[in-house]
């Protein structure tokens, strides 16, 4: 196998794989949010439990890297944070078990009024799933094949 100096692609007969076809400013989206917190949010209920479910949700995950840890970030009902604190070992221990790896190291909490409503409602499910900022740089596609996967890529998360 050779590789081109000018490229950092991998050309194997002529080939290219998936992740190589795709536009860099895609691949820095999906690497950013990543398969560890998508298939938490799927399964946050089992991971959680009945009960945490139904006052705590995944905010965002951030990946280790050389200064810090692994990290889940979770947004708490305001009065359910010393609950989730007493919790935290489990929680962390369950979802190592689920992905089959040490996943999380740590959990931060972050703690919002209950007025907030943080579970999908009738108004936010006809809203587009993507972030304004997301959505721009889908736009931004020539290739209008890519451009029509990403859209419906997002409305598959909008079904879940």
């Amino acid at each position: 196998m050779q590789f081109k100096n000018s490229s950092k692609q991998r050309n194997v007969q002529g080939l290219r794989s998936f992740k190589d076809t795709l536009p860099k400013n895609i691949k820095k989206i999906i690497n950013k949010k990543g398969h560890i917190y998508s298939e938490t949010l799927n399964n946050w209920k089992y991971i959680v439990g009945e009960d945490f479910f139904r006052f705590c949700y995944p905010k965002s995950f951030k990946n280790s890297n050389r200064f810090g840890v692994s990290t889940l970030i979770i947004m708490v009902k305001r009065g359910h944070e010393v609950d989730l604190e007493y919790s935290k070992k489990k929680i962390i221990d369950k979802m190592n078990s689920f992905f089959g790896y040490p996943v999380v190291e740590k959990l931060k909490f972050i703690s919002f009024d209950n007025d907030q409503n943080f579970l999908s409602t009738s108004e936010t499910r006809d809203q587009n799933v993507t972030i304004k900022k997301y959505q721009k740089k889908i736009n931004n596609i020539n290739n209008e094949k890519i451009k029509k996967s990403l859209l419906e890529l997002t409305k598959v998360f909008k079904q879940k």
